[in-house]
């Protein structure tokens, strides 16, 4: 994943102490793996560190590899991947996911971990407040169809707003720490997301196929919630 690139909208975080406070508004704990998202020269990837079992940094740049792996000489506990996060393998073992994310990416890569063979046991994403809202289904704000296509087995959150100045440089958008935990239970098997997903996508593509569902007439879809979803899909099917 490639950095310092206009085009990617890459907005690093100032101050240690504030990753730290992040991190302790986060389920992560001492024996966990975490994975580390376009990782830089590695701010966030140290304070994991000093924190978990393991950190799984991944960084496409190679200057920005070069320079993450000289920063990070002094734990042993960190694993530089030089590789495209959305193109590069997964950890096979437990883990989890805190990472500071190019905000033009935040889509491909919340539906890259969402989808994973193996998926996280909590991801914690920094990204625009705009996007963040987008997923959390079960609130007023009109979502989008990557919420509702994940919501069945995923639950989105907020975890702490940031401020601008937090950044350099500094974003011209909000943004926020996203949390998304898998739910228990699941409102659909694992085995039905590839058809719920083209359902949803049908959807909000096509007004006539979502009237014919019988989805309610007062509400467009982006206002219609989680389990309403998840009983007109069965019905569909």
């Amino acid at each position: 994943m490639k950095r310092l690139v206009k085009s990617h909208q890459q907005h690093f975080l100032k101050y240690t102490g504030l990753i730290a406070e992040l991190i302790g508004h986060s389920t992560i704990r001492p024996r966990d793996t975490v994975v580390d998202i376009g990782a830089g020269s590695g701010a966030i990837t140290a304070v994991l560190a000093r924190r978990v079992h393991q950190v799984i940094a991944y960084e496409n740049e190679p200057a920005a590899a070069k320079k993450l792996r000289n920063n990070m000489r002094q734990f042993k506990n960190v694993e530089v991947i030089e590789e495209d996060f959305l193109k590069s393998s997964l950890p096979t073992v437990p883990y989890k996911v805190f990472a500071n994310i190019p905000f033009s990416q935040s889509s491909a890569i919340v539906r890259r971990l969402t989808e994973a063979q193996v998926a996280p046991r909590a991801i914690y994403l920094i990204v625009q407040k705009q996007f963040a809202r987008k997923l959390l289904v079960e609130s007023d704000y009109f979502h989008g169809a990557l919420g509702i296509s994940i919501a069945p087995w995923w639950q989105a959150r907020i975890r702490r707003p940031l401020r601008r100045t937090d950044f350099t440089p500094p974003p011209a958008v909000d943004t926020v720490l996203l949390e998304l935990k898998p739910r228990e239970p699941a409102l659909l098997p694992l085995e039905q997301r590839a058809d719920f997903m083209k359902f949803i996508e049908q959807c909000y593509a096509d007004p006539r196929y979502y009237q014919k569902i019988g989805a309610p007439k007062d509400k467009k879809p982006s206002r219609v919630n989680a389990r309403q979803w998840v009983n007109l899909f069965q019905k569909a099917m």
